[in-house]
């Protein structure tokens, strides 16, 4: 028999899951409860662990640490140091979060949480058609500047983190033993989330959520994606205006949402790279020089937009830390696909949650690396907690000794969902 956990093992354990479900709703809850779990964890005397993407995971934040000290402007690039403290979440889940019961739940306390944040933005959709018509102003043309946001600070973080909840939930409901249970809540969760992530009219998340999905429905019942085409014309269509009209613009863009400054951001960015192909120009220094290196052949003043960074996070990585960097990034998002690929084939028939787990990663990282095209999504701590979570959760899952409910002395989680 197992010998008891100490109460500052235990202590760790809870705090990571609670660091781990709090992100949906904020940041700082989050980041607090990390610094506590990992206080806990090495006070516990636990065995710090980590998945087998150590190699490149630490010389990407090498190479990281390299751009910023030579890129003259130290000061500058001390945030991205600091975000240095956000991989920690990725150390203490896979430390600590070592059995299935307890990743099961934290994916549907996301799934709870997400639909509350997706409620919210219910409200705050209602508020601003309500000020659109106060306002006398057309509703796409006054509501796209500035859109809902759930529990987040911003669209983009409520879009992504709603993508995130879903495709996790997505692959629960299709591969998880447990979803048969309560099937009829957690549709109805999902439901709530889309619509959020409906209104929230990020494209490039739309696009990144429909990858994903389609890439679980495939291993799910293919022959549904075949009706996936139709389904989306018909959400189109028969969809409110206001939405609409933002699924029409990723076609045909109007001048309010135009892509003409992500050509700038990009055509930007390819000179900053050009010009510092090895170690780039430093973290945060794109944003500080982008008028420097604005091609002289687009016109001024420039399109309006966000110019804080690239919008393009392949682009965006090599032009702060250099193509070397970019391609360790590569190489990291490359061995999770390729790790979690391989223990699905060596996994029986049926469900099981484990495939979960690694349907779920997987799908996760597609979704990322699509959106990455659009947005600088790992940037974003929100986001890059998330990610972090789905990959370590997904590595638990390759661990042949990680149980699949508690142990009965000490079961303190429900074993089913």
């Amino acid at each position: 028999m197992d010998a008891p956990e100490s109460f500052m093992l235990r202590a760790a354990r809870w705090l990571a899951f609670a660091s781990s479900v709090a992100i949906v709703v904020g940041i700082a809850p989050s980041q607090i409860l990390l610094g506590m779990a990992l206080a806990a964890l090495l006070l516990s005397r636990e065995k710090l662990q980590l998945p087998p993407i150590k190699l490149p995971l630490g010389l990407f934040l090498l190479g990281t640490l390299i751009a910023i000290a030579f890129s003259g402007n130290v000061v500058a690039g001390l945030p991205q140091v600091k975000k240095i403290y956000v991989f920690f979440q990725l150390l203490v889940v896979f430390s600590l979060l070592r059995n299935m019961a307890m990743i099961r739940w934290l994916f549907l306390s996301w799934a709870a949480f997400g639909s509350v944040s997706a409620g919210l933005s219910f409200v705050q959709f209602a508020r601003k058609v309500q000020q659109a018509h106060a306002a006398g102003s057309n509703i796409y043309n006054y509501y796209v500047g500035e859109r809902i946001t759930g529990f987040m600070s911003h669209w983009y973080t409520f879009s992504a983190e709603e993508m995130y909840v879903l495709i996790m939930l997505g692959a629960f409901l299709f591969f998880a033993p447990e979803a048969r249970k309560r099937m009829w809540l957690w549709l109805v969760v999902a439901a709530v989330s889309s619509l959020g992530l409906l209104l929230a009219e990020t494209r490039g998340v739309w696009i990144a959520t429909a990858v994903g999905g389609l890439y679980l429905l495939w291993f799910w019942r293919r022959w549904v994606v075949m009706l996936a085409p139709i389904l989306i014309a018909a959400g189109i269509l028969f969809s409110p205006n206001v939405i609409r009209e933002r699924f029409t613009s990723i076609l045909k863009p109007t001048k309010l949402d135009s892509n003409d400054f992500r050509t700038v951001t990009w055509r930007t960015g390819l000179r900053m790279i050009e010009r510092h192909p090895w170690l780039g120009l430093g973290p945060e220094m794109p944003r500080i020089h982008f008028d420097e290196y604005v091609p002289a052949d687009i016109p001024r003043p420039l399109p309006d937009g966000a110019y804080i960074h690239l919008h393009n996070i392949y682009l965006h990585y090599a032009a702060e830390r250099g193509i070397p960097t970019l391609l360790v990034f590569l190489w990291l998002m490359g061995r999770v696909l390729w790790d979690f690929q391989r223990g699905l084939r060596a996994l029986p028939r049926g469900r099981d949650d484990r495939r979960f787990l690694l349907h779920g990663g997987i799908a996760v990282v597609l979704a990322t690396l699509v959106d990455g095209v659009t947005n600088v999504n790992l940037g974003d701590s929100e986001v890059l907690t998330m990610f972090l979570v789905v990959v370590a959760c997904g590595y638990l899952a390759l661990e042949k000794d990680v149980p699949l409910e508690l142990p009965k002395s000490r079961q303190e989680v429900p074993a089913a969902a």
